[in-house]
C-alpha cells in the first residue's frame, strides 16, 4: 500500500485539536468512553491538552443507547464544521440487515457540515455510515468481522478487509470491533504527537500501546484439543533480542515446538507470520529510538537487528512512506515542541507494516 497524506493535524497550533464524536440512537457506549478516555489523556511535554472532545447528535438532547442510561448530548452537528477529526461510533441500529443503502437525510446533512481536510473516523458498524456517505469508495476499510459480508454486499466501491484491527487512508480511518476503537485512537494519537504521547496514554488506560495481528485470532474456530504451549515465551525472548539475526528454527526451539508447529499456533495467536511480526517489532522499536534519541541511523539498525542504514530506511520506508532522517526530523521536533506538530505520513494498518525475513 502507497503512503497517504499527512495528518491534518493542528490548524491554529498551540490549540488543542478538536474531536467531534457524532452520535446516534442506539449508541454503544463503550465506544464514545474510548475516545473521550484516549484523546483527553494525552498531554504535551508541558502537560497542556493536546486535543479537545465534543459529542454532538444531529438532534440535541436524549440519546438512546445500548445500555439501561439514556445520554444527554447537547451540541448540534453544527460543531462539525470546525472539528479537525470526527469519529462515528457505532449504532445497535447497525445490525439490522438494511435491503439498500442510505443514509437518514438529518445525518447525510451532518456528515455534509464536515470540513474537506477533517480527519474522518469510525469505530465497529459507524463504517456503514462513511460507506454510505461514500467516504469509503474505492478504500480499504474495515468493520466488524460478523458484519464485513454486509458491508461489502451493500457498498461494492468499498475494498473491504475482515482481518485488520483498522486501517488508514487518505484521511479516512476504520476500526474493526468495539475494542479496536482504542487501537484506532492510539495510531491518531501516534501519528499526531508520536509514540512517547502515544505510550504514555495507553500506560494511563492500561492497554497495550500496540496489538499484534488482526481481527482472524478472534474469529471463532472449531476447537480441536487442548493446547498447553504457546509462542507467548518466543516472543518475549525475541523482544529482547531484536538486535541480533533471529531465526524461525530459534524461535520455534524457545516454545519447544517444530517450525511448521511453531509457524501455525504462531499466526492463530497472533494473526500474523513469524516474520511479519518480527519485523514489525522491530520497526517499532526504530520509531522509538528515532523518536527520543539522538543515535545515527546506522547504530539504530544494528539496535533493531535491520544491520544497516540501507536496510533500516528501506523497511521505514515500505512501513511509513519515509525515510529515518524524515520520521526523525518530524516527530523529534514534535517532542521538542510539546508534541504540536502532524506526522510525516500517515498509513494503513498501524503506521503500515510490510513484510520481510526473519534475521
Amino acid at each position: 500500500m502507497p503512503p497517504v497524506s499527512p495528518t491534518p493535524a493542528f490548524r491554529n497550533p498551540g490549540n488543542p485539536h478538536r474531536v467531534a464524536v457524532l452520535v446516534r440512537d442506539g449508541l454503544l457506549t463503550m465506544e464514545l468512553g474510548i475516545v473521550h478516555r484516549l484523546f483527553r489523556q494525552a498531554a504535551s511535554a508541558g502537560g497542556e491538552p493536546l486535543y479537545e472532545v465534543l459529542t454532538c447528535t444531529p438532534q440535541p438532547g436524549d440519546v438512546r443507547t445500548d445500555a439501561d442510561v439514556t445520554l444527554h448530548v447537547a451540541h448540534g452537528t453544527d460543531i462539525l464544521a470546525e472539528a479537525d477529526t470526527v469519529i462515528v461510533p457505532a449504532s445497535d441500529e447497525d445490525y439490522t440487515p438494511r435491503a439498500e443503502p442510505h443514509l437518514p437525510p438529518a445525518l447525510a446533512k451532518a456528515l455534509g457540515r464536515i470540513r474537506p481536510d477533517a480527519r474522518i473516523a469510525s469505530i465497529c458498524t459507524g463504517s456503514f455510515v462513511l460507506a454510505a456517505a461514500g467516504l469509503l469508495d474505492g478504500k480499504r476499510a474495515t468493520t466488524h468481522w460478523r458484519s464485513a459480508a454486509d458491508l461489502q454486499r451493500l457498498h461494492p466501491a468499498v475494498r473491504v478487509d475482515p482481518d485488520v484491527l483498522y486501517t488508514d487512508e487518505d484521511g479516512v480511518l476504520t476500526a474493526a470491533g468495539v475494542a479496536s476503537g482504542i487501537d484506532l485512537c492510539l495510531h491518531m494519537i501516534r501519528c499526531d504527537h508520536g509514540s512517547r504521547v502515544a505510550n504514555e496514554v495507553a500506560r494511563g488506560t492500561v492497554v497495550p500501546p500496540h496489538r499484534d495481528g488482526g481481527q482472524a485470532q478472534y474469529i471463532p474456530r472449531p476447537v480441536t484439543a487442548p493446547r498447553q504451549s504457546s509462542t507467548e515465551p518466543a516472543r518475549t525472548w525475541a523482544l529482547e533480542h531484536l538486535d541480533r539475526p533471529i531465526s524461525l528454527r530459534e524461535l520455534a526451539g524457545r516454545a519447544a515446538m517444530s517450525t511448521r508447529t511453531f509457524s501455525r499456533r504462531f499466526c492463530e495467536e497472533t494473526g500474523q507470520t513469524p516474520v511479519q511480526w518480527l519485523t514489525a517489532q522491530r520497526v517499532d522499536r526504530a520509531r522509538q529510538l528515532l523518536e527520543e534519541t539522538d543515535l545515527p541511523v546506522d547504530r539504530v539498525a544494528a539496535a533493531v537487528g535491520f544491520g544497516t542504514a540501507v536496510s533500516l530506511r528501506q523497511h521505514l520506508h515500505a512501513a511509513l512512506g519515509v525515510s529515518p532522517s524524515a520520521y526523525r526530523s518530524t516527530f523529534r521536533g514534535t517532542a521538542a515542541r510539546g508534541g504540536a506538530g502532524a506526522a510525516a505520513g500517515r498509513h494503513g494498518d498501524g503506521c503500515r507494516r510490510a513484510p520481510s525475513g526473519l534475521a
